[in-house]
This record gives C-alpha cells, structure tokens and sequence, in this order.
C-alpha cells in the first residue's frame, strides 16, 4: 500500500499558486492525485493552461487536470491580472503544455477523488472556493470523506488585499465560501494575514531564483513581473500567500501557534462584503470550525520553498 498522504489541489494559477504546487509536487511524502481548476487569478482558460504547464515543467504530467467554474456562483467578480499578468504567468510567452486537460468537471472530481481515497484525502485550497461549494451542493456528504481541509483565505482581523476588509479568494466568491466554512466541522486557513507576518525577503528570494535546473528558471521568469510590483507596493517583502498555506499543508509540525474559532462570511452588497468575521471572544456560541494560523516555523517555510526551486 503507497503510505504517501494522497492530496488534491483546488487552485487559480497564478504566480503564488505556481509556487505551492511546485511545493506539492516535489514533496515525497505527498502524491499529487489531481488538481481541480477554477477561475480566480485570471479566467479558467489561462488557469486550466498554467496548471498543464506547471505539471510539465516539474516532470510530473501523470498528474490530472480537471477544468472547473469559470465564475463565482452568483457575483461577478474581478480578476488579479494586474497582479499575475494578463496570463496570470507573468505574460513571458510560455508555450502551451503538450496534453490537455480532463474531460470531467472538477466538482465531480472532488467527488469522486474523496470516494477513492476516503478518510485519507488532503484537500487544499488555493483559490476562490466555487469548484469545492458546488462539490457540497452534489454531495453533502462529502466532508466525512476528507480528512483534512487546508484554506488559503481571509484576513482574521479585517486587513484585506482586495477590499479593505476583505481577502481576494474569498471575496471573489463570498457564497461559495460561506457554503464551504459551513460544511466543514474543522478546516485549517492560513489567511492573508499569516501571510504578511511571513513575507520573503527580496534579495533571498532572487538567491533561490538563481539556483540551476528549469523549475528555478521558470518561477524567476514568471515571477519576475510580480515580484517587481511587490517591491514597488510592498516593500522589501514579497508575500506569496499559497505557498504559506501548501506549507501548512504539506508539514503541519511548523505550525507554532495557531487558534481555534468560529468564522463566518460577510455576504450582501455592503462595503463588508467577502470579508471573514472571527468570533475571537466566542460571544456568539457557534462552534469552532477554523483552525487560524498565527505563526509558522519560517526556517520551514523558506526550507520547502528552496527545496522546490532545486
């Protein structure tokens, strides 16, 4: 019988989500058995040719690629192109991926991936939260077969990326995340904020970027458009949120401290919107479903992150 943990990704890419699935591809103590693909960063077209991409650039082709949603459940939303690119790759003129991807909708993959490895699927969440909000809608049941939930989403206290109070992934789908926050009796979320207080420095980065082989060479590039508007926006930081949350994932003996609360979805058409509203006094008598991470070993992090780069 494989030991390795069996993991499936539901992911944007998108340049940090890139990064992450790099993480999870070169972990051995992991195995990729498909990623699931939705709309976030840039539309499902480009994100469906970027996941291909990454799976060719790290060898790992075997690993299937199933499109998803190519829009929130009921909201429009805006895309992160200024971010990523037009791509959502950093617009360097990638080819595209030499095989296509899976004919079968993403939320039926969820499905049927959680049937094949039941009690023993690792379920990551990159992106906005629709492919894994309709899998519920098709299947209530399906959190007794996850036994773990890993979100990439938030901001605990109000600090947004998008909004001012909100968080990209979840504002773009607000419905889908209050459906998914919901129906989980725990989940882990290492929200925009946890990724602030564990930022790379610039100049460390640019090391890792020049370290030899085509998986370093092909995140400087695709990087590169990113990284140069975080310095101009940001600081001497670079924030890559995906890659602090498939580290959580991947080696949850990093986690140094973390709290657990209940946590809900502002929805409606108010300027709150999309934003994750934590009970942290417990004033409201709801149970704590989210496990927040507050502090991650860095050491850690930037070790995974170099090991992935080669």
């Amino acid at each position: 019988m494989d030991e390795r943990i069996p993991l499936l990704i539901d992911t944007d890419p998108g340049v940090d989500d890139a990064l992450a699935l790099l993480m999870a591809l070169a972990d051995d103590r992991h195995e990729v058995v498909g990623l699931t693909i939705v709309a976030g960063n840039v539309g499902l077209e480009h994100t469906v040719a970027n996941a291909l991409r990454i799976c060719q650039v790290a060898g790992r082709d075997d690993v299937p690629v199933f499109p998803g949603c190519d829009r929130p459940l009921l909201h429009p939303a805006p895309d992160a192109a200024y971010v990523h690119g037009v791509d959502g790759l950093g617009d360097v003129g990638l080819p595209p991926a030499t095989r296509a991807a899976e004919a079968r909708h993403a939320a039926e993959a969820i499905i049927e991936l959680s049937h094949r490895h039941a009690g023993r699927l690792l379920l990551v969440a990159l992106g906005p939260l629709t492919n894994i909000a309709l899998a519920l809608r098709l299947d209530p049941t399906l959190p007794t077969r996850i036994a773990r939930l890993v979100v990439m989403g938030g901001a605990v206290t109000g600090h947004g990326n998008i909004t001012p109070s909100a968080e990209f992934n979840v504002f773009f789908d607000a419905e889908a995340a209050h459906i998914v926050f919901g129906a989980f009796d725990r989940f882990d979320l290492a929200d925009w904020e946890a990724t602030v207080a564990h930022g790379f420095l610039h100049e460390d980065v640019d090391r890792w970027l020049a370290a030899p082989g085509p998986v370093a060479a092909f995140y400087e590039a695709v990087s590169r458009h990113t990284r140069r508007w975080s310095e101009d926006a940001r600081g001497d930081r670079w924030f890559c949120a995906d890659a602090l949350a498939m580290a959580m994932a991947l080696r949850p003996d990093g986690v140094l401290e973390a709290a657990e609360r209940p946590v809900e979805v502002v929805l409606g058409r108010s300027a709150a919107r999309g934003a994750t509203l934590v009970d942290w006094q417990r004033q409201l008598g709801r149970p704590d479903r989210a496990r927040i991470l507050l502090r991650y070993d860095q050491s850690a992090l930037e070790a995974q992150v170099r090991e992935a780069l080669g």
